[in-house]
């Protein structure tokens, strides 16, 4: 296993366990369920945990596939800051969730604006993984890039110069 595979396997958990964690909070507030809450809260620490290593793995990856075809140095650097931010941006909801569970434990009043608060980080943050996604999708996956037209993923990399059974 590879650092670019190491990368890909890891790059989705942090994403994913803050979508989870933002709607177990929504679900958690929803239902005034404090264990509920307490879970999500459990999932933005652990998504920050998760994204070290996401990140430590990218530089790996990147030295693998920059020399592929259709693999641009724009698109590594914009993954790679947006990435960097991510990172930072996860760090900081998981610093919250952290003060968050701490303050539950010792006050529910101040908690309550502590939950509101972690849930808005939780959003932001969540839209920012969304793009940091997507650029990096964006490196390995042609069809899904800006500009990307209908022709040009169906015709594939050949441009449609493959010749099919129909054609005859």
């Amino acid at each position: 296993m590879n650092q670019a595979h190491l990368h890909l396997l890891l790059n989705h958990l942090p994403i994913l366990g803050t979508l989870f964690g933002l709607l177990i909070l929504a679900g958690g507030f929803f239902l005034k369920n404090d264990a509920v809450k307490r879970t999500a809260m459990g999932l933005f620490v652990l998504s920050a945990i998760l994204a070290i290593p996401a990140y430590l793995t990218g530089e790996g990856a990147e030295e693998i596939v920059e020399s592929l075809p259709g693999v641009t140095e724009n698109l590594i650097e914009a993954h790679e800051d947006m990435a960097n931010i991510f990172l930072w941006m996860v760090g900081a909801l998981g610093l919250v969730a952290l003060a968050t569970l701490y303050t539950d434990l010792k006050s529910k009043k101040a908690a309550s604006m502590l939950y509101a608060l972690t849930f808005a980080a939780a959003i932001g943050t969540m839209v920012f993984a969304q793009r940091v996604g997507a650029s990096g999708g964006e490196i390995r996956h042609t069809e899904i890039r800006s500009g990307a037209t209908a022709a040009a993923v169906e015709n594939g990399p050949a441009g449609g110069q493959e010749k099919s059974d129909d054609d005859d």
